[in-house]
């Protein structure tokens, strides 16, 4: 008797993610690949967002470019200007007053803990919890309003400035700030029980994206994302830069290494910025103007490079700043953690379903505006060419002898 013989041949599906998404409100394309529900393969492709940040710091002025770093992001702004103004400050050999680091400090703290908030939102949208979403975004507003106390604006702070800050604090506006961060306490506290204890977000979360420590490693990824798995780096606490050295905090990690952990990192983080926050208004030194006079700052600045670096709210953030002498700098390099953390991370989806997809890239805290940086250059002769947009998108594959090179 014949047997029929049954032959499985397996077929992968390519299905794109974005580049719009419904919850992620940037554009990324991810092009995954699944062999039925789970995903086998996921391509990571951006460019989508390219503004040349790098190139137009190489056109403007040290000074002017304090105002260009700080729209590299909108929810990160204050953290890529304090950077930035420190690797002048190197250059230049200043060191601003002690209550000038410390409002600094209040600065990035309260910025951090809104951007934590805004991406746990984002993943309660993500996976269907509007009513989540809508009031961690509400009360997420009672820090954005005591940013704006601070430093004048409630998202662009414009706030850094070489040699101190842009504005100083009066003790009234700290009594209000101090009002409003204790508020936001409470409700970061109920926030992380319900992410702890609501059925459908554990379900959710818990064991998807599963990230091991050493995995974490191998492939350099930074802040909350690799505090989950367990690895224990803050620059804050390596660093100690600004008025970090004077406060106390402790750096939170978690073991777990899944989606449920990154976000309870950030929570926990959330809680302990709020604690720094007022440990500044608490400590805030009274000696001296933590605004120094615009007029007298150097309008020269001598050859030199500075490397600095800054815990952002995805990680860590790295700025090179290259003087020739000139007006202009000769070169700034900007390296974020999200051009890390996404890029290398598409080994992360491997094994899950589709409908873990988008958790899994949301619990990366993706920031797609700070990745988009590229130079264009022709390697045969040197010279500078004009490309279009959708040359761009194209990743050189229309070139010909153009080299194309992603920073």
């Amino acid at each position: 008797m014949a047997v029929d013989k049954v032959i499985e041949i397996s077929v992968s599906v390519e299905i794109p993610v974005g580049p719009q998404h419904p919850a992620l409100h940037e554009p990324i394309l991810l092009k995954a690949y699944a062999d039925g529900e789970v995903i086998v393969k996921v391509e990571i492709n951006t460019g989508y967002n390219h503004r040349g940040i790098e190139k137009l710091c190489e056109q403007n002025s040290f000074y002017k470019n304090i105002f260009i770093v700080g729209r590299v992001c909108g929810i990160c702004n204050t953290v890529h200007t304090n950077v930035y103004v420190r690797a002048l400050e190197q250059i230049l050999g200043i060191e601003p007053n002690m209550r000038a680091k410390y409002l600094r400090v209040l600065a990035m703290e309260l910025e951090r803990i809104h951007s934590h908030m805004l991406i746990n939102a984002v993943m309660a949208e993500a996976i269907g919890f509007d009513t989540l979403f809508m009031n961690i975004m509400f009360d997420r507003e009672k820090i954005m309003k005591a940013k704006e106390i601070l430093t004048g604006g409630r998202v662009m702070a414009d706030y850094m400035m070489v040699g101190g800050v842009r504005r100083d604090l009066s003790d009234e506006d700290a009594y209000r700030i101090r009002k409003l961060v204790e508020q936001t306490v409470e409700r970061i506290k109920f926030y992380r029980r319900v992410f702890e204890e609501d059925v459908s977000l554990v379900k959710r979360l818990v064991d998807v994206g599963v990230l091991k420590k050493r995995d974490a490693i191998r492939h350099s990824l930074l802040g909350p994302v690799a505090r989950g798995s367990g690895v224990r780096i803050d620059a804050r606490a390596s660093d100690k830069y600004d008025a970090y050295g004077e406060l106390d905090f402790y750096i939170v990690t978690r073991d777990e290494g899944d989606s449920w952990a990154r976000m309870i990192v950030r929570w926990d983080e959330a809680l302990v910025s709020a604690e720094i926050s007022l440990q500044v208004l608490d400590k805030l030194p009274r000696d001296g103007s933590p605004v120094p006079d615009e007029k007298k700052l150097p309008r020269k600045f001598p050859v030199g490079e500075a490397y600095t670096r800054v815990e952002a709210p995805r990680g860590e953030l790295t700025y090179y700043v290259m003087s020739d002498g000139k007006q202009n700098p000769y070169r700034v390099k900007i390296r974020t953690p999200s051009f890390t953390n996404i890029i290398n991370s598409g080994f992360l989806y491997n094994g899950y379903t589709i409908a873990d997809l988008p958790v899994i890239l949301t619990s990366l805290d993706p920031c797609i505006s700070c990745m988009e940086r590229a130079i264009v250059l022709d390697l045969n002769s040197g010279s500078k060419r004009f490309v279009t947009l959708r040359e761009l998108a194209s990743g050189g594959r229309r070139w010909g002898s153009l080299g194309y090179y992603r920073l």
